[in-house]
């Protein structure tokens, strides 16, 4: 894993600086280090399987779609590296495979991009065809789709949106969120986004505010215990984010805190939408069908979950980090998606079209 140092923000690099490519000429995976944007902007580039799974696994790369898309280049690599002369070059895919599918178990777009990029690869192996560039292309192509669908999702979300809207979200601002934002304010809409600081790794002070104030838009930073009251003296007036994983019944999992903001959101009359990108993961009922990550709770004794760093608990104690919870459909006013704005009980109507 080699380190590369550039002081630009990632809106105003050039193309090759993208916050994840694969390079051809490292013959590498090179990726945005999310645990220090925007303080520092480091990419790393990644040479080999393992160092992908550890980036993913130490937070290096952040975000349902970005962490899949890594991991699905890591793959690639692993079919640009094999052995001509080995036979079991199909089996030795399906393991590497398997360690990517390991290193996040909630977030959905994983495990649906890394068994079809081993598909791809393996049918180009039966075809005597190149398994690397067609399992590179391929994820290329997924990532372009994802573009597009975080446009259309962030552009039907910005019509939900009023003048004058203080917008509570919690942890990253995808891709999405930001095009709901610029939609908006292209469309003559003042907002401001109020962002929770999002512990251990302030995803919310960093990232979320980074990204704000990139495309000019007011932000507020509040700690993550403040929405509620914040709620009740009408200092906030909708609440958006984003969701790792949605199932056919309208649960949504993200970001450990979405549930409380949720709660809160219902208790005073405050709407919730939810940044729903492609829709409801097909292979997934219903929350109790959801895997719950755990991270290990030394995380959360340190500022930015970083060992080394400043540690804000005293030693001696123990700790719990459930690092995603699951939000039904009840607390939920809608899901935006790139074809269209659902109820929650009615997301299963998103493969049949338009919403």
């Amino acid at each position: 894993m080699e380190i590369v140092v550039n002081d630009t923000p990632p809106a105003l690099l050039a193309d090759r600086f993208k916050t994840l490519r694969y390079d051809e000429d490292e013959r590498a995976v090179v990726v945005l280090n999310r645990r220090k944007y925007p303080f520092q902007t480091e990419f790393v580039t990644l040479r080999t399987v393992e160092d992908v799974a550890r980036a993913i696994e130490d937070m290096t790369v952040q975000g349902g779609p970005p962490l899949a898309y890594v991991a699905g280049l890591g793959l690639a690599m692993a079919a640009r590296d094999l052995d001509a002369a080995t036979t079991r070059q199909s089996v030795y895919l399906e393991q590497v495979a398997k360690r990517l599918l390991a290193t996040r178990p909630t977030a959905d777009d994983l495990n649906h991009l890394i068994p079809a990029t081993l598909a791809v690869a393996q049918g180009a192996l039966r075809e005597n065809r190149d398994p690397f560039r067609a399992a590179l292309d391929y994820v290329n192509s997924e990532i372009a789709r994802g573009n597009a669908v975080s446009q259309r999702c962030g552009q039907y979300a910005a019509r939900l949106l009023e003048d004058g809207d203080q917008i509570l979200t919690h942890c990253i601002a995808g891709a999405a969120l930001c095009w709901m934002l610029w939609t908006a304010k292209q469309a003559g809409k003042q907002v401001t986004l109020v962002g929770c600081e999002t512990r251990p790794y302030f995803q919310g002070a960093r990232l979320t505010a980074a990204s704000a104030q990139e495309m000019g838009i007011p932000f507020k930073l509040i700690t993550d215990g403040m929405s509620a009251h914040l709620m009740s003296v009408g200092k906030l007036d909708k609440f958006i984010c984003a969701a790792d994983r949605i199932t056919l019944d309208g649960h949504i999992t993200n970001k450990i805190g979405t549930l409380q903001h949720a709660i809160s959101a219902h208790h005073f009359g405050k709407p919730f939408y939810v940044l729903g990108y492609d829709g409801p993961d097909p292979n997934t009922a219903s929350g109790a069908d959801i895997p719950i990550e755990w991270r290990d709770a030394e995380e959360i004794f340190h500022a930015r979950g970083e060992t080394g760093s400043v540690r804000t608990a005293i030693h001696g104690i123990e700790g719990y980090y459930p690092a995603f919870d699951i939000t039904p459909p009840h607390l939920i006013s809608a899901i935006c998606t790139d074809r269209g704005i659902f109820a929650p009980h009615a997301i299963r109507d998103y493969f049949e079209g338009e919403g």
